[in-house]
């Protein structure tokens, strides 16, 4: 039975919008430590700012939070409207489902099988949602690659710089650490614009199908006449 995935779609594109603007915010926080441990790098100790410090330092750590509190609530939703869309997908062409319906939850947590996992049951879904499932090509492919890819090297690079930045121990290390947050952040909005799209477009192709009617129907079994019994109709 196919289950609407547009107002879990809503949610999680909303939840998006809202991971871009904190990745904005985080971005401003590390541009004024940039900005705050370039001064003291540069000035001599008299002419450090301790509050402009104290303000930067704060400013990081609660846009950090900020960010995390959001990646947790955005995860979990993006998760569930995973699921969902992978449910649809069995309605409309489950033999081109490698995977169980479970695996669109549980490929997440596992380390490293997370890599793949996940988006080999993206393809898979997409496939289903397009009008003929067995083209040769799969529709909106290239923007799945691309979000995929950019998340995976985002979330490699913003393990880097956070432990840049909490192993600077000096003003120039922590000038230079703020400055890979930032590009961390760059990436972050990047991968998070990629994924409201995709969320867009697969849940559009889903609802589409469905309301075009295309999905399969069990057709009943053909029923033929006993040994000399009427033919049906007859």
């Amino acid at each position: 039975m196919l289950r609407s995935p547009l107002g879990l779609a809503h949610a999680v594109t909303a939840l998006l919008a809202v991971m871009i603007a904190a990745d904005v915010l985080c971005f401003g926080a590390a541009a004024y430590m940039m900005s705050v441990m370039g001064d003291v790098a540069s000035g001599g100790a008299g002419d450090v700012d301790m509050g402009a410090v104290d303000r930067a330092d704060r400013a990081v750590a609660m846009t950090s939070s900020l960010y995390m509190l959001g990646l947790l609530g955005t995860a979990t939703l993006f998760i569930i409207w995973f699921h969902r869309v992978r449910h649809n997908a069995e309605v409309f062409a489950p033999d081109v489902q490698c995977r169980r319906p479970g695996w669109a939850i549980g490929g997440w947590f596992i380390p490293f099988a997370n890599l793949w996992i996940p988006r080999g049951i993206a393809q898979d879904v997409l496939r289903a949602s397009q009008p003929d499932p067995y083209a040769s090509e799969v529709r909106h492919q290239g923007l799945l690659n691309a979000w995929w890819g950019t998340w995976i090297a985002s979330s490699i690079f913003d393990r880097f710089a956070t432990n840049r930045y909490d192993q600077a121990d000096n003003p120039q290390a922590v000038h230079d650490a703020a400055g890979w947050l930032m590009t961390g952040s760059v990436l972050d909005i990047v991968s998070a614009v990629l994924a409201l799209l995709f969320v867009r477009r697969l849940t559009a192709a889903q609802n589409d199908k469905a309301m075009a009617g295309l999905q399969p129907f069990q057709q009943p079994a053909p029923q033929y006449p006993a040994a000399g019994g009427p033919l049906p109709g007859a």
